[in-house]
């Protein structure tokens, strides 16, 4: 066991890998809750701690199976980010493979931890029954309104338009090695919660509601089992001047060794001007290179990502691209010139922006697409509908579209 300690309550308590599991006694949803991924983010940690121990003292009826899990147990023990590696950028394919072939965990204090949340993950897939749901809980490191953060699947959009916060739609994009990302390349319902400030109070209680919502849509619990209301009126509150979903249009990422520093001040989804300064880097101004609203600026010394610019998505645009992904309007993409497919599996485009100029990853994103950078002249576009497991989640309630 480890220690992990809480500055918003002023409170330690004492975990292992696995912060609790409930099975109830019949059949329903696996659900998995993910915290601390981030060591110095432990209000997820103590947020699910609380429910369990809750739903176990007052004896609520479960249906399926409820896991709660830490993340990297090491660095929350220190309370620290990480120690030599970010364990929520490390998922890549080609990582995980190498991971598995390792007979000793020889390498830094991640690679461990990744092996042993890898191993209890792939165990819960092979013997538990769907369908599943796996939630990260995170926080941020400036003053934020809660959100979620989803791979954009209509999967994924079904099931989080629940909760009376925003989406933020497409992170995959931009942040490589992700454990969402992971599984989201399995196809179950897989998305991020972020609550607030790293040491907020505040924070401790969204995570509480969001895990006490999340538990009612799947079908886990039943809202009268709870004070559902006060729960959803919560979150509501803290968001009701914001839209229903974002998409980011401009990434600033920090180069290794690059003092980079955040002016202070700034908070999450706070509208921001073109040429406006926000940060310094190595002593020079860096400044927003188009208007929108900032997320998720860097006030912590370890990270990649030094800001965001996001903006909002209309209504009329998700609704369309959802008609278009259930036509299947994207197979006639291939029959453009200098766009082909990358293989015969057909669910990734190779675009050739010197003839296809007019591919703008605005279309590509409306069929549903995720898209990768190659070089200057190419780009690798690849579906995220083609490996949803809709099939596994059509019985549900929400899915059925009549909760």
């Amino acid at each position: 066991m480890v220690k992990v300690h809480s500055k918003a309550l002023d409170q330690s308590i004492e975990i292992n890998r696995i912060l609790d599991k409930i099975e109830g006694n019949t059949d329903g949803p696996t659900l998995i809750f993910t915290a601390g991924i981030h060591g110095n983010e432990p209000s997820g940690v103590f947020a699910l701690v609380k429910v369990l121990d809750a739903i176990k003292s007052k004896n609520i009826d479960v249906r399926g199976k409820i896991y709660a899990i830490a993340g990297n147990i090491s660095a929350l023990e220190q309370g620290v980010r990480y120690h030599r590696e970010d364990l929520n950028r490390m998922w890549k394919d080609e990582r995980v493979k190498w991971l598995l072939k390792e007979d000793k965990i020889i390498g830094n204090e991640e690679d461990y931890e990744q092996y042993q949340l890898y191993k209890i993950i792939s165990q819960i897939l092979e013997e538990d029954k769907g369908p599943f749901y796996f939630v990260d809980l995170h926080t941020t490191s400036s003053p934020t309104k809660p959100f979620i953060t989803v791979n954009d699947t209509l999967l994924n959009r079904k099931f989080t338009e629940h909760y009376p916060v925003p989406l933020l739609l497409g992170i995959e994009e931009y942040l490589d090695g992700t454990l969402l990302n992971y599984i989201n390349q399995l196809g179950y319902v897989a998305f991020g919660f972020e609550s607030g400030q790293h040491d907020a109070l505040c924070s401790i209680e969204k995570h509480t509601a969001f895990v006490y919502l999340t538990l009612i849509y799947s079908g886990a619990i039943l809202r009268t089992d709870i004070d559902y209301n006060s729960h959803y009126t919560i979150l509501d509150r803290s968001t009701n001047d914001l839209y229903h979903a974002y998409e980011i249009v401009h990434h600033h990422q920090i180069k290794n060794g690059e003092d980079f520093c955040t002016k202070p001040g700034f908070t999450n989804f706070e509208p921001v001007k073109r040429g406006q300064q926000i940060a310094t880097s190595d002593s020079a101004p860096v400044f927003t290179p188009i208007k929108g609203n900032i997320f998720m600026p860097l006030y912590q010394k370890k990270g990649e990502d030094g800001f965001f610019i996001i903006r909002q998505i209309p209504s009329i645009f998700l609704s369309i691209s959802a008609l278009f992904r259930k036509m299947q309007i994207d197979h006639i993409l291939a029959l453009l010139p200098g766009v082909s497919w990358v293989s015969d599996q057909k669910d990734a485009l190779r675009v050739d922006q010197r003839v296809a100029k007019f591919m703008a990853k605005k279309l590509f994103h409306l069929m549903g697409y995720r898209s990768r950078q190659v070089d200057k002249n190419f780009l690798v576009v690849k579906n995220r509908e083609a490996i949803s497991k809709n099939k596994e989640y059509r019985n549900s309630t929400w899915y059925r579209n009549k909760f």
